[in-house]
């Protein structure tokens, strides 16, 4: 394995997005797989690093272009070597993730330090956006991704998620990193027909009334509850894109605006080449697809509508 890169010249990432809640059954991983994907169908030139910090294999099934054959180096390997550039992998549209191990509890005895994550990205030659998908709890890892994270997602669906995302916010608070600013509320899976008080006023008002209250930032953008999008989460095979999969839509809309929102948040169209918003087809099957390059090149095509 060649040295690290002196720190001067090591690609350090542009910027970090966590998604984060401790009530399960948000969509946390549906927002980390298909933001990224639709930041690299907005922005060609923007490299995107998926992380999943939790032991399920959702982004290996989903990004993986051909199986290794035989035990790979995975997020344990990286973190131990306290940078990830051995191990990412560059997956289905161009989008990089790191192999998730198959028990994260390890991990978590090496990340007691909240500061951990943040070193090993800023030692890990990546040059983009790296996305970390959280598990349902608040310990050390996922405190580790908030600490890390320039832009916290903070999902929420119910009233049980908001109470919820109270902590997380505390938590940033308490970061010493630019504090609870760093926090954004997504509203998802809120159907706006399900009427929650005798005054016929339903779930998403009630919910964005709290969050406003609250003083908490949230995002223009929300993402409604679809069965088409739960059916491609739940096929046995890969899981799908919601861009590739389910472009008929209201979610297809609502994510393409959400990667918009947070591309003028983070400043993400800076020094890249913005094009008008365009799909990215999945690449030609690895043995007939030439160069790795050449495929994932060959994959940027479509519109976004």
């Amino acid at each position: 394995m060649e040295p690290p890169q002196p720190a001067s010249r090591m690609r350090r990432p542009r910027a970090v997005i966590s998604v984060a809640s401790n009530k399960g059954g948000v969509g946390k991983t549906t927002l980390a797989t298909n933001l990224a994907i639709y930041l690299r169908a907005l922005h060609e030139d923007l490299p995107v690093l998926l992380l999943g910090l939790d032991d399920q294999t959702i982004i290996d099934r989903m990004f993986c272009l051909s199986p290794s054959g035989g035990p790979e180096a995975n997020l344990k390997h990286g973190w131990a070597e306290r940078s990830l550039s051995r191990v990412m992998r560059v997956g289905q549209f161009g989008i990089h993730y790191v192999p998730t191990p198959p028990d994260t509890g390890p991990l978590k005895t090496r990340a007691e330090d909240p500061g951990t994550l943040l070193r090993i990205l800023e030692q890990t030659d990546f040059e983009g956006v790296v996305i970390v998908d959280t598990k349902s709890d608040l310990e050390e890892l996922t405190r580790n991704a908030l600490f890390a994270a320039d832009l916290v997602i903070v999902p929420v669906a119910d009233r049980a998620s908001f109470d919820e995302a109270e902590k997380v916010f505390a938590l940033l608070e308490a970061s010493g990193r630019g504090g609870a600013r760093r926090g954004r509320v997504l509203l998802t899976l809120v159907d706006r027909r399900t009427r929650v008080d005798r005054y016929g006023h339903d779930l998403h008002r009630q919910l964005a009334q709290a969050v406003d209250a609250r003083g908490w930032p949230r995002f223009h953008a929300q993402i409604s509850r679809s069965p088409r999008v739960e059916a491609l989460n739940s096929s046995a095979g890969a899981p799908g894109s919601v861009l590739h999969q389910a472009r008929s839509t209201a979610v297809h809309r609502e994510l393409r605006e959400l990667a918009e929102e947070v591309t003028k948040l983070l400043d993400l169209s800076v020094g890249t080449a913005q094009r008008p918003p365009r799909a990215l087809a999945p690449p030609p099957a690895p043995s007939a697809a030439g160069s790795l390059k050449g495929a994932l090149l060959r994959g940027l095509r479509g519109r976004l509508s």
